[in-house]
């Protein structure tokens, strides 16, 4: 069962699986961790990617991507885009399944928690302050710091002079607690289509009790607002040829 699609699956189950878990721990009624706040989210999130990362790269994938944005913007950066949509069904479908899990994780507690906009946001993003074009450069910048930053983890500057190999999750979990810590407060940091689009689409067809919407309005926003940011650095990475 290795391969890079298996291993971008495996690795975006874990992700949304622990993201979305620990939104619904914070969020859920009677859950030990509720209303533990926004640092915890934030933590649990970083320690989400760092796992993915590590499970992606176990199960095929070298690269584990786990985001469509970070998948295209290889694409740009190496010229290679004969695998780009391939890896976004992983992606995608690795998402569904990783909040689908975390409905069912949950499954006493969606009945003691009344606001279905709360049930909504352990899916999926939203803005802080609706203003949509404030709300999609949001995702833009964090997706472009995403990129860039990622990128200079594994360039050979770092890695001849940095730690040791195998430290790299562990950065790249850092680089996304940083990027929410700071950036992730308008919008709730999608920086990644899949994380948003595939729990959104879970919670539109699964039976959670007393959900509502699915907001799907605002939905374009963490889709495309990731692809330009990663579109965006990743031309910036191919023209400027920093390492």
């Amino acid at each position: 069962m290795h391969s890079p699609w298996f291993g971008e699956f495996m690795g975006t189950l874990v992700l949304v699986l622990l993201g979305n878990g620990v939104n619904a721990g914070v969020t859920l009624r009677k859950s030990y961790a509720a209303d533990s706040g926004w640092m915890v989210i934030a933590t649990g999130w970083a320690l989400a990617v760092m796992c993915g990362v590590m499970v992606a790269q176990a199960f095929g994938s070298p690269g584990a991507a786990l985001n469509p944005a970070i998948t295209l913007s290889g694409a740009i950066v190496s010229g290679n885009f004969a695998s780009v949509l391939l890896l976004w069904s992983a992606q995608l479908l690795g998402g569904i399944c990783g909040a689908s899990l975390v409905t069912l994780h949950y499954a006493p507690h969606w009945r003691q928690t009344p606001d279905p906009a709360a049930k909504l946001g352990i899916f999926c993003t939203g803005p802080a302050i609706h203003a949509p074009l404030a709300n999609l450069f949001s995702e833009i910048l964090g997706t472009a710091v995403l990129v860039v930053v990622a990128g200079a983890i594994f360039s050979p500057g770092v890695a001849e002079h940095g730690p040791a190999a195998g430290i790299g999750p562990w950065l790249v979990g850092s680089l996304v607690w940083g990027i929410g810590l700071s950036l992730g407060g308008t919008t709730g940091y999608a920086i990644n289509p899949a994380r948003d689009l595939g729990p959104r689409l879970a919670h539109a067809i699964l039976p959670i009790p007393g959900k509502g919407g699915s907001n799907w309005g605002y939905a374009p926003i963490p889709v495309i607002g990731p692809l330009i940011g990663a579109a965006l650095a990743g031309l910036f990475l191919r023209i400027t040829h920093p390492w």
